[in-house]
Protein backbone atom coordinates (compact mmCIF):
# COMPACT_ATOMS: atom_id res chain seq x y z
CA UNK A 1 0.00 0.00 0.00
CA UNK A 2 1.18 3.79 -1.06
CA UNK A 3 2.37 4.98 2.60
CA UNK A 4 -0.01 7.82 3.92
CA UNK A 5 0.73 11.37 3.13
CA UNK A 6 2.39 13.39 5.65
CA UNK A 7 0.20 17.22 5.80
CA UNK A 8 1.13 20.42 7.19
CA UNK A 9 -1.86 22.47 7.74
CA UNK A 10 -1.05 26.21 7.69
CA UNK A 11 -4.36 28.97 8.33
CA UNK A 12 -4.41 31.79 10.62
CA UNK A 13 -7.93 30.27 11.69
CA UNK A 14 -7.56 27.96 14.36
CA UNK A 15 -10.73 26.39 14.12
CA UNK A 16 -10.17 25.53 10.08
CA UNK A 17 -6.86 24.22 10.87
CA UNK A 18 -8.53 21.94 13.83
CA UNK A 19 -11.00 21.04 11.96
CA UNK A 20 -9.22 19.58 8.83
CA UNK A 21 -6.49 17.89 11.25
CA UNK A 22 -10.20 16.03 12.66
CA UNK A 23 -11.25 15.33 9.41
CA UNK A 24 -7.63 14.01 8.19
CA UNK A 25 -6.49 12.21 11.29
CA UNK A 26 -9.69 10.27 11.47
CA UNK A 27 -9.56 9.05 7.40
CA UNK A 28 -5.71 7.71 8.64
CA UNK A 29 -3.96 10.36 7.48
CA UNK A 30 -0.80 11.65 9.90
CA UNK A 31 -0.97 15.30 9.91
CA UNK A 32 2.69 16.53 11.04
CA UNK A 33 2.27 20.07 12.40
CA UNK A 34 0.36 23.58 12.13
CA UNK A 35 1.01 26.99 11.30
CA UNK A 36 -0.73 30.33 11.38
CA UNK A 37 0.89 32.34 9.03
CA UNK A 38 3.39 32.42 5.95
CA UNK A 39 6.48 32.75 8.46
CA UNK A 40 5.76 29.69 10.58
CA UNK A 41 4.86 27.71 7.43
CA UNK A 42 8.22 28.40 5.90
CA UNK A 43 9.72 27.24 8.81
CA UNK A 44 8.00 24.03 9.84
CA UNK A 45 8.19 23.16 6.39
CA UNK A 46 11.82 22.94 6.47
CA UNK A 47 11.67 20.99 9.74
CA UNK A 48 9.04 18.82 9.36
CA UNK A 49 9.73 17.72 5.54
CA UNK A 50 5.76 17.09 4.94
CA UNK A 51 4.35 15.80 1.72
CA UNK A 52 1.75 18.06 1.33
CA UNK A 53 1.12 20.87 2.62
CA UNK A 54 -2.18 22.59 2.86
CA UNK A 55 -1.53 26.78 2.50
CA UNK A 56 -4.15 29.66 3.04
CA UNK A 57 -3.58 32.22 0.47
CA UNK A 58 -4.57 35.37 2.95
CA UNK A 59 -2.60 35.35 6.01
CA UNK A 60 -0.41 37.71 8.42
CA UNK A 61 3.38 38.13 8.25
CA UNK A 62 3.46 36.49 4.94
CA UNK A 63 0.86 35.41 2.59
CA UNK A 64 0.35 32.00 1.11
CA UNK A 65 1.91 32.61 -2.12
CA UNK A 66 5.19 33.93 -1.15
CA UNK A 67 5.28 31.36 1.32
CA UNK A 68 4.03 28.65 -1.13
CA UNK A 69 7.37 29.77 -3.04
CA UNK A 70 9.95 29.13 -0.35
CA UNK A 71 8.36 26.35 0.94
CA UNK A 72 8.73 24.74 -2.99
CA UNK A 73 12.56 26.28 -3.57
CA UNK A 74 13.66 24.32 -0.41
CA UNK A 75 11.94 21.40 -0.86
CA UNK A 76 10.47 20.72 -4.89
CA UNK A 77 9.30 16.68 -3.86
CA UNK A 78 6.74 18.77 -1.51
CA UNK A 79 2.79 19.28 -2.96
CA UNK A 80 1.34 22.52 -1.56
CA UNK A 81 -2.36 22.93 -2.09
CA UNK A 82 -4.00 26.49 -1.63
CA UNK A 83 -6.80 26.81 0.36
CA UNK A 84 -9.43 29.50 -0.53
CA UNK A 85 -12.76 31.07 0.16
CA UNK A 86 -13.70 31.56 -3.24
CA UNK A 87 -13.36 28.97 -5.88
CA UNK A 88 -12.17 32.08 -8.39
CA UNK A 89 -10.00 33.66 -6.37
CA UNK A 90 -7.37 35.95 -8.58
CA UNK A 91 -4.37 34.58 -6.18
CA UNK A 92 -4.99 31.23 -7.68
CA UNK A 93 -3.27 31.82 -11.00
CA UNK A 94 -0.44 33.02 -9.79
CA UNK A 95 -0.47 30.13 -6.99
CA UNK A 96 -0.43 26.86 -9.90
CA UNK A 97 2.29 29.21 -11.98
CA UNK A 98 4.41 29.14 -9.18
CA UNK A 99 4.27 25.34 -8.76
CA UNK A 100 1.72 24.55 -6.02
CA UNK A 101 -0.06 21.69 -7.27
CA UNK A 102 -3.81 23.01 -7.06
CA UNK A 103 -6.26 24.26 -4.97
CA UNK A 104 -9.12 23.63 -2.52
CA UNK A 105 -12.39 25.42 -1.23
CA UNK A 106 -12.18 26.11 2.46
CA UNK A 107 -15.73 24.28 2.08
CA UNK A 108 -14.70 21.07 0.72
CA UNK A 109 -16.59 17.98 1.95
CA UNK A 110 -14.43 15.41 4.40
CA UNK A 111 -14.35 12.93 2.10
CA UNK A 112 -13.03 15.19 -1.12
CA UNK A 113 -10.28 17.20 1.28
CA UNK A 114 -8.63 13.37 2.16
CA UNK A 115 -9.17 11.77 -1.26
CA UNK A 116 -7.34 14.96 -2.47
CA UNK A 117 -4.59 15.06 -0.01
CA UNK A 118 -3.86 11.33 -1.46
CA UNK A 119 -4.28 12.12 -4.84
CA UNK A 120 -1.93 15.04 -5.05
CA UNK A 121 1.21 13.33 -4.38
CA UNK A 122 0.76 10.87 -7.68
CA UNK A 123 0.39 14.33 -9.68
CA UNK A 124 -1.96 12.28 -11.51
CA UNK A 125 -5.14 14.18 -11.41
CA UNK A 126 -5.56 17.59 -10.93
CA UNK A 127 -7.81 18.50 -8.13
CA UNK A 128 -11.51 20.07 -9.07
CA UNK A 129 -10.75 20.27 -12.61
CA UNK A 130 -13.15 22.24 -13.50
CA UNK A 131 -13.12 24.77 -11.13
CA UNK A 132 -9.67 24.91 -11.93
CA UNK A 133 -10.19 25.85 -15.46
CA UNK A 134 -12.59 28.47 -15.20
CA UNK A 135 -10.18 29.82 -12.78
CA UNK A 136 -7.24 29.67 -15.22
CA UNK A 137 -9.15 30.52 -18.54
CA UNK A 138 -10.22 34.19 -16.47
CA UNK A 139 -6.89 34.95 -15.32
CA UNK A 140 -5.07 33.60 -18.36
CA UNK A 141 -6.90 36.78 -20.34
CA UNK A 142 -4.86 39.01 -18.67
CA UNK A 143 -1.11 37.66 -18.70
CA UNK A 144 0.90 35.20 -16.93
CA UNK A 145 1.95 36.29 -13.49
CA UNK A 146 5.80 37.29 -13.04
CA UNK A 147 6.76 33.85 -11.79
CA UNK A 148 5.38 31.78 -14.60
CA UNK A 149 6.20 28.89 -16.40
CA UNK A 150 8.05 28.42 -19.47
CA UNK A 151 8.50 25.29 -21.50
CA UNK A 152 10.15 25.14 -25.16
CA UNK A 153 7.17 22.48 -26.89
CA UNK A 154 9.70 22.02 -29.87
CA UNK A 155 10.59 18.66 -27.87
CA UNK A 156 7.29 17.17 -27.81
CA UNK A 157 5.70 15.00 -30.33
CA UNK A 158 2.64 15.94 -32.55
CA UNK A 159 0.82 13.22 -29.82
CA UNK A 160 2.40 14.43 -26.76
CA UNK A 161 1.16 18.41 -28.20
CA UNK A 162 -2.62 17.04 -28.59
CA UNK A 163 -2.52 15.05 -25.51
CA UNK A 164 -1.14 18.72 -23.50
CA UNK A 165 -3.77 20.48 -25.20
CA UNK A 166 -6.70 18.19 -23.80
CA UNK A 167 -5.00 18.30 -20.29
CA UNK A 168 -5.21 22.22 -20.80
CA UNK A 169 -9.24 21.92 -21.23
CA UNK A 170 -9.20 19.86 -17.88
CA UNK A 171 -9.52 16.09 -19.23
CA UNK A 172 -8.93 13.57 -16.98
CA UNK A 173 -6.83 10.31 -18.15
CA UNK A 174 -9.72 8.62 -18.91
CA UNK A 175 -11.41 11.18 -20.41
CA UNK A 176 -8.49 11.94 -22.54
CA UNK A 177 -8.39 7.95 -23.38
CA UNK A 178 -11.60 8.13 -24.35
CA UNK A 179 -11.09 11.17 -26.54
CA UNK A 180 -7.88 9.53 -28.00
CA UNK A 181 -9.41 6.57 -28.58
CA UNK A 182 -6.00 5.33 -26.76
CA UNK A 183 -5.73 2.97 -23.36
CA UNK A 184 -5.51 4.61 -20.36
CA UNK A 185 -2.32 3.30 -19.61
CA UNK A 186 -0.78 5.33 -23.13
CA UNK A 187 -2.26 8.06 -21.94
CA UNK A 188 -0.22 7.67 -18.76
CA UNK A 189 3.09 7.15 -20.39
CA UNK A 190 2.35 10.07 -23.04
CA UNK A 191 1.56 12.26 -19.74
CA UNK A 192 4.67 11.02 -17.61
CA UNK A 193 6.90 11.72 -21.01
CA UNK A 194 5.40 15.71 -21.27
CA UNK A 195 6.12 16.14 -17.33
CA UNK A 196 9.54 14.67 -17.91
CA UNK A 197 10.30 17.15 -21.16
CA UNK A 198 9.05 20.21 -20.05
CA UNK A 199 10.31 19.60 -16.26
CA UNK A 200 6.53 19.76 -15.04
CA UNK A 201 5.97 18.52 -11.29
CA UNK A 202 2.34 17.69 -12.29
CA UNK A 203 -0.62 18.61 -14.19
CA UNK A 204 -1.43 21.94 -12.72
CA UNK A 205 2.01 23.38 -14.12
CA UNK A 206 0.86 21.63 -17.09
CA UNK A 207 -2.56 23.15 -17.42
CA UNK A 208 -0.74 26.86 -17.06
CA UNK A 209 1.57 25.83 -19.92
CA UNK A 210 -1.31 24.75 -22.54
CA UNK A 211 -2.61 28.11 -21.61
CA UNK A 212 0.72 30.24 -21.41
CA UNK A 213 1.68 28.39 -24.66
CA UNK A 214 -1.52 29.19 -26.31
CA UNK A 215 -2.25 25.64 -26.73
CA UNK A 216 -5.35 26.24 -24.93
CA UNK A 217 -7.24 30.04 -25.32
CA UNK A 218 -9.80 30.99 -22.86
CA UNK A 219 -13.35 30.58 -23.47
CA UNK A 220 -12.52 28.58 -26.93
CA UNK A 221 -13.85 25.61 -25.96
CA UNK A 222 -16.92 24.06 -24.33
CA UNK A 223 -17.31 23.25 -20.52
Amino acid sequence: MTPSPRVLIVDDQALIRSGFRLILTTRGIDVVGEAADGVAAVTAARELRPDVVLMDIRMPNMDGLEAARRVLAQDPDCRVLMLTTFDLDRYVYAALALGASGFLLKDVTPAHLANAVRLVTTGDALLAPSITRRLVERFAAQGPPSRSVHADLAGLTAREVEVLTLVGRGLSNAELAEALTLSETTVKTHVARIFTKLGLRDRAQAVVVAYETGLVTPGRFPP
